[in-house]
């Protein structure tokens, strides 16, 4: 008898079937309650077992056997659905997807890729499980949220891939696709911000500090530093709204240098953790006070983040303040670098963390430089956002802001003692 069909070569096999038969039962127990499903948990399992086979004797006879399966489990799923006589059933599109899914991860398996293959079956159960929650996202998502969604595709299939990764100019400090990087990075965030703050709508109350944080403490600032004025009642959940939004933009922060440059997140850390602990205290006095009250919380008014328009924006300040950087830092020292910071960080607080971090990862910047530039932009920013509060907002929510949002720029400030 050939040594392959010998009774262990043929157990050898047997781990990757029982792997299918756990993909099919996982898929087919979602489908099967479903009351509109003509396939459950028997097919679904049947169907994985059968990728498997069919990727087993491919390699046996002939490789046109797998794809060749693949058509015939289409062909008879979708023949069961023609076969219906109740017009109003459902037309089976998902379930044809996912058997035909099925019968792929059972292929997979066969591969050797059995993590992916698993993982790529729990998310299509998922998929399937939560139909009603999809389909509600997207009734809550509007065009412009969905024009969003391709223009942040955009910035990052189409443009940033076409984009030299080389340095140019002075001081080599122009990099496009390093540049744009930051540019999608940024709109990412943002994005994701976004799309959770319209998702939230007003159910959520003081929570819409968050992702107001994520997309722009300044404009959910502003947004609400004007809702006090025209209502005073509003002044407690405003309050809290801005100082959360306040808090978010550290962990924003966080986020963003861990991803672009992680050797600096040791010593930044601290500095973003000593603010945020001090601030949060805080916050949570005033989120106490504010929820024995029972008010209403206001949708902020945030353009679409990730606009074209909006990201080349960013990424023309992000570049100039890249280059002015270097340029101030090599000419007046590290004076030069934090007079950028306090400058660039009363608008943007991104654009000088980006750029300080990128001149870190250059050898341009030690990392004591690069750590007291972004908290000076920090600084910088509170601030900001305390005289938009000031002049905008009404004077309760200026006496109430101004403890917290101090309290924040404190630990940024202590913290920065121990690091000097």
């Amino acid at each position: 008898m050939h040594p392959e069909f010998t009774l262990n070569g043929e157990l050898a096999a047997l781990p990757h079937f029982l792997t299918s038969l756990a993909i099919g039962l996982l898929i087919g127990l979602e489908r099967e309650r479903s009351p509109g499903s003509r396939a459950g948990l028997r097919t679904f399992a049947l169907v994985a077992l059968f990728g498997t086979l069919a990727a087993m004797l491919s390699e046996k006879v002939t490789p046109w056997l797998l794809p060749s399966g693949l058509v015939i489990v289409g062909l008879m799923t979708i023949s069961t659905y023609l076969r219906a006589k109740d017009e109003n059933a459902d037309p089976g599109t998902t379930t044809v997807a996912a058997i035909l899914v099925c019968y792929g991860l059972g292929a997979a398996v066969w591969y050797g890729y059995h993590n992916l293959a698993v993982m790529l079956a729990i998310i299509t159960t998922i998929l399937l499980y939560f139909k009603a929650e999809l389909h509600g996202i997207t009734q809550n998502l509007s065009r412009r949220d969905l024009i969003s969604v391709l223009q942040f595709a955009v910035l990052s299939f189409i443009i940033l891939p076409i984009l030299p990764d080389k340095n140019f100019g002075p001081y080599e400090a122009t990099n496009p696709h390093q540049i744009w990087l930051m540019v999608v990075l940024i709109s990412g965030v943002s994005l994701a911000g976004y799309i959770a703050l319209r998702l939230l709508g007003q159910r959520h109350g003081a929570i819409l500090g968050l992702f107001g944080g994520l997309v722009s403490s300044t404009a959910t600032t502003l947004v609400y530093a004007r809702r006090s004025v025209e209502n005073q009642s509003f002044t407690q959940l405003a309050v809290v709204v801005i100082l959360i939004a306040n808090l978010t933009v550290l962990i924003r922060l966080a986020i963003i240098s861990t991803v672009a440059s992680p050797a600096i997140v040791p010593q930044l850390l601290p500095v973003l953790g000593s603010g945020f602990l001090l601030g949060a205290s805080v916050t949570a006095y005033w989120w106490h006070k504010l929820s024995k009250l029972q008010e209403e919380a206001l949708m902020p008014e945030i353009k679409n983040p990730t606009e074209i328009r909006t990201a080349a924006t960013f990424g023309l300040i992000y570049g100039i303040v890249l280059f002015c950087s270097a340029w101030l830092s090599d000419i007046a020292g590290s004076g030069g670098l934090y007079a950028v910071a306090v400058i660039s960080g009363l608008t943007d607080v991104d654009a000088i963390t980006l750029s300080s971090l990128r001149l870190y990862e250059l050898g341009k910047l030690d990392i004591t430089q690069a750590v007291m530039a972004i908290s000076l932009g920090l600084l910088s920013n509170i601030g900001f956002k305390l005289g938009l509060i000031f002049f905008f907002g009404h004077r309760l929510l200026a006496k109430q802001c101004i403890s917290g949002m101090l309290a924040t720029a404190g630990g940024i400030g202590l913290a920065l003692l121990f690091l000097i």
